[in-house]
């Protein structure tokens, strides 16, 4: 199972094939509600293994492996009709929610609350099942390569007009994850979690180097969130979860982390890792400010999701998250809501990532923010900044789908990191490391767009940079006169 884009590819071109199914996010859809029972039916053979009385939350005619396996099996309009008549209504409102199942049970019906099938032939319904048996999620190489099958969708995802769904490089996740270094009980949270990625990492990382018992697993199972709005990212993610051998994944919550008023959010809600990458250059919908104070009000995703981040860490808690450039260099409300980073968290490194590490969803140069919040005793938390510039390795000028970024590549990084107990105290200034002291960033009003001082600066002519600054600057314009429009209401009403 290793040409995992041209198996997307020819189950997507029978779809093609149904009237019923119009463009690449129906297709997407239906695929992933087959791939969620497949990969299920593949977890639930490796229990019965591991339970002598494992008992299925479905229905025994509704498991995959009764009929959609057998490739000589239900075809046609017996096969339409059953998905219509009977399996669909069942997983969507007639599971069984009590007793010892029911956490299972609602985890399915939570993935086909907004799902659909929408083949209306089911002859092609059955040549896109067998072409799904093709993989055994039992195997390890074919459980790595659901990643890649992840990304395609999301790549086709962007084709059909979903902006800011981004695959995060798996480098990018792993390097994450190994800095932040998330400990066995410790609680993590990706509060934008789309398909799952980096808490899939976080599971990885925790079972190589703390899991060594039955009950270090059900720690490791209890200490992963995330919540993602979408309802497609959130069906992936519960599968990706599963896929990760996590059988019951309640703590990924289908909602919109920034719904809820900041103001209540408390100490219950807070945790002690934060890895995310927000969605960034898109804006929330109507009202979704008005959760927030009005010092931090704004539109822009990225930007609420920071407020949150640092309001949702525990004292001592660490967060790795990945930001545009637009966010270091912004002002209005950027400037306060970086301020209040660097005064209540220490943010003790910036690794500057170069161009295309996000290709092909978006050409923005991207960073990632590495903070660690702190008690108001220790507040302001900042004192100096370091940067890391991350180099294109030698001979590589841009990344693409053939060369891709490697995790290996941020060895560099890893060996200069140091430890932050001691305060970094073995960092040293590099050709791609160097560090800014708090007051001239003060004194710069807070822009952490710094160059690296050892290259002499470029200026950008790079078309989707200048259009992205040009589009930072005009939201910053309508934040400041949202700001202004919510003084002046108060002020009347009073």
């Amino acid at each position: 199972m290793s040409n995992v884009s041209g198996t997307i590819k020819s189950i997507q071109d029978i779809m093609r094939k149904d009237d019923g199914v119009d463009g690449d996010a129906q297709r997407i859809s239906q695929l992933v509600w087959m791939f969620f029972l497949k990969i299920y039916d593949d977890r639930e053979a490796e229990i019965e293994l591991l339970e002598d009385h494992y008992t299925s939350p479905l229905p025994e005619k509704l498991r995959w492996r009764n009929w959609a396996a057998d490739p000589e099996g239900m075809t046609g309009d017996d096969l339409g009709q059953f998905v219509n008549d009977q399996l669909f209504p069942t997983l969507k409102e007639k599971l069984v929610l009590e007793g010892p199942h029911g956490k299972r049970a609602q985890i399915i019906r939570n993935v086909f609350e907004d799902a659909y099938n929408y083949m209306k032939s089911g002859t092609l319904m059955r040549q896109v099942i067998n072409k799904i048996n093709e993989i055994n999620f039992n195997n390890t190489e074919d459980r790595h390569t659901f990643g890649s099958i992840y990304e395609q969708m999301l790549k086709d995802l962007q084709s059909a007009g979903n902006a800011g769904e981004f695959y995060t490089p798996r480098a990018v996740t792993q390097f994450m994850v190994n800095r932040v270094d998330p400990k066995l009980s410790e609680t993590v949270l990706d509060p934008a979690c789309g398909t799952g990625g980096l808490l899939a990492c976080t599971i990885d990382h925790k079972r190589k180097n703390y899991v060594k018992s039955a009950k270090d697993e059900e720690a490791l199972v209890a200490s992963i969130h995330g919540v993602e709005k979408k309802s497609l990212p959130h069906m992936l993610c519960t599968t990706n979860m599963i896929l990760h051998g996590i059988d019951t994944p309640i703590n990924i919550r289908h909602d919109n982390t920034l719904s809820r008023p900041y103001t209540d959010y408390g100490e219950k809600d807070r945790v002690h890792i934060i890895v995310t990458n927000p969605p960034f250059g898109g804006t929330e919908e109507d009202g979704i400010e008005n959760n927030f104070p009005a010092t931090f009000r704004t539109r822009e995703t990225a930007d609420l999701f920071m407020a949150l981040i640092v309001k949702l860490l525990k004292n001592h808690g660490r967060a790795a998250v990945v930001l545009p450039d637009g966010f270091l260099f912004g002002e209005g409300m950027k400037t306060r809501l970086k301020q209040e980073l660097l005064e209540k968290c220490h943010l003790h490194t910036i690794v500057r990532l170069p161009n295309g590490v996000f290709n092909p969803y978006t050409g923005i140069k991207t960073n990632i923010l590495f903070f660690t919040k702190k008690p108001e005793r220790e507040q302001p938390a900042t004192r100096e900044v370091w940067f890391y510039e991350h180099p294109y390795p030698e001979g590589v000028v841009s990344y693409n789908k053939t060369r891709p970024m490697r995790f290996e590549e941020f060895q560099t990084e890893i060996d200069w990191w140091g430890s932050e107990a001691d305060g970094f105290k073995t960092r040293v200034p590099t050709e791609q490391a160097w560090k800014v002291d708090i007051d001239e960033i003060a004194a710069r009003n807070y822009n952490l767009d710094i160059s690296n001082p050892h290259v002499e600066e470029q200026e950008s002519h790079d078309p989707e940079e200048l259009l992205e600054k040009y589009s930072r600057q005009q939201t910053e314009i309508q934040d400041l006169r949202d700001q202004l429009k919510s003084i002046l209401g108060e002020a009347l009403s009073k």
